[in-house]
């Protein structure tokens, strides 16, 4: 039979292969666990339709493959199309409900017109989004409400009754249990990260402020309920930036900051509303004499990008959306998607450059400059020497003996490749040496350059 043309490109979904492999199969899984797709054998990548040999039972077969490879079952819509007189088979697949779709045990995503592997918490997190819940509604093993501080829990009540205009109507324990932060005798991740009666060893923050690239002058460990942790580290922040006098003529003076607050605010709740709490790391805040950085565990969600978030045009997904609900509802966020916008205006009304948003697979970084940087400076570059860079891994490893270089590339934010280059020459200058094994060892700074 013949088909229609074939698509101008591959793209977000549609994909060409020359042959029937694993790789069909791939992009097959990927378009399932994003919104539909679909794949043309017999077709290269430059779209030269070279056609494939099909045998009596090869379709089926092919069908019988996918099925087998992938878990749960799929079964495409298959059509051979007659393109240019060579055969050309079309699997269309439409996007799964209850996500995600593996191929041999393995989870795909599609980004622009290619297959990239999910992680474990990605996969997770995709399985969760299907089921229109997140991983904060889920409910924290080994906690009960002995491990809430129900004082916590009043104080935001009473706070979100008077922002509503309504006298006290419900008591904490009932409050809770409306947000179905408790379910039954079980409490939630997002009740325990929101109201923990002591610290909580899931949501520590490092704070720290530099005098130069490496040295630090003053630092703190947050470990407190989230509520808490917005407060404390916008006191930090006002505590090591200026603050000066502004004379606009009028009866009144005015206060400026370095940085606008009110931006500065909205990073932070940000941070603190979107971090991913499985992560193993923990958030950063380090401000320098040239700027502030806020690094915060967990990627941007699917199909958001940093150009997305300059022009305003995407929907919010909280990653945490019960955390978010509750923020929302004391009024400590306006609506969802609109703080990016917000943080942007904020700078330019007091002139400054908008701050520079740089995403990886697995972590964000936001960075806001007292004073843009040169343009031939990449954003979020460092500007160290090798000299202090390699000062800084030896002061890091006098305070820090069994700390690991993952953790010290992240202090530094330098990639872990960089680090282990630089460690490897402290070695042979005889200045730092490992005892004991990786995982049980120590470091031991034998000099400083």
């Amino acid at each position: 039979m013949t088909g229609s043309p074939l698509p101008p490109s591959e793209s977000i979904a549609v994909e060409f292969k020359t042959s029937f492999g694993d790789e069909v199969v791939q992009s097959l899984v990927a378009f399932a666990n994003a919104k539909g797709g679909a794949v043309y054998v017999g077709v290269s990548d430059s779209r030269e339709v070279k056609g494939v040999g099909l045998g009596p039972e090869t379709l089926t077969g092919w069908l019988n493959e996918i099925k087998l490879k992938t878990t749960p079952q799929l079964m495409p819509e298959a059509d051979v199309l007659e393109i240019h007189g060579r055969m050309v088979v079309k699997f269309s697949i439409e996007e799964y409900p209850i996500k995600p779709v593996a191929c041999r045990g393995r989870y795909y995503k599609r980004v622009a017109s290619s297959n990239h592997a999910m992680g474990i918490d990605e996969a997770a997190r995709l399985h969760l989004m299907s089921l229109n819940s997140s991983w904060d509604y889920q409910i924290r093993q080994g906690t009960s409400l002995s491990d809430v501080s129900l004082e916590k829990v009043k104080a935001v009540l009473e706070h979100i009754q008077a922002r509503n205009g309504g006298p006290r109507a419900e008591d904490p324990l009932s409050f809770l249990h409306k947000y179905e932060l408790v379910r039954g005798e079980a409490i939630t991740n997002a009740c325990y990260l929101l109201f923990c009666e002591g610290p909580s060893p899931y949501t520590g923050v490092e704070l720290g402020s530099f005098s130069s690239e490496v040295l630090i002058k003053d630092g703190q460990t947050l470990k407190d309920d989230l509520f808490a942790q917005v407060e404390a580290i916008l006191q930090f922040v006002r505590k090591h930036i200026n603050k000066a006098i502004v004379i606009t003529g009028e009866a009144a003076s005015i206060e400026r900051w370095d940085y606008p607050l009110e931006a500065i605010r909205e990073i932070v709740l940000n941070m603190i509303i979107h971090r991913d709490y499985t992560s193993p790391y923990d958030s950063l805040v380090r401000i320098f004499p040239d700027r502030i950085e806020f690094f915060n565990p967990g990627a941007l969600p699917p199909g958001l990008d940093v150009e997305h978030l300059m022009r305003d045009d995407y929907v919010s997904r909280p990653r945490n959306r019960l955390i978010a609900q509750i923020f929302k509802d004391a009024g400590w966020i306006e609506k969802y998607g609109s703080g990016v916008k917000r943080i942007r205006a904020a700078f330019a009304q007091q002139g400054m450059s908008t701050p520079d948003f740089r995403c990886d697979a697995d972590s964000v970084m936001v960075t806001s400059y007292l004073v843009a940087p040169p343009l031939n400076t990449p954003l979020n570059t460092p500007l160290n020497t090798p000299l202090n860079t390699r000062d800084g891994i030896l002061e890091w490893f006098r305070a820090h003996p069994e700390g690991s270089m993952a953790a010290l590339a992240l202090h530094l934010d330098l990639n872990r490749d960089t680090i282990k280059e630089h460690v490897e020459r402290l070695k042979r200058d005889g200045l730092l040496e490992r005892i004991g094994s990786a995982r049980g060892g120590q470091w031991i700074v034998r000099g400083r350059l």
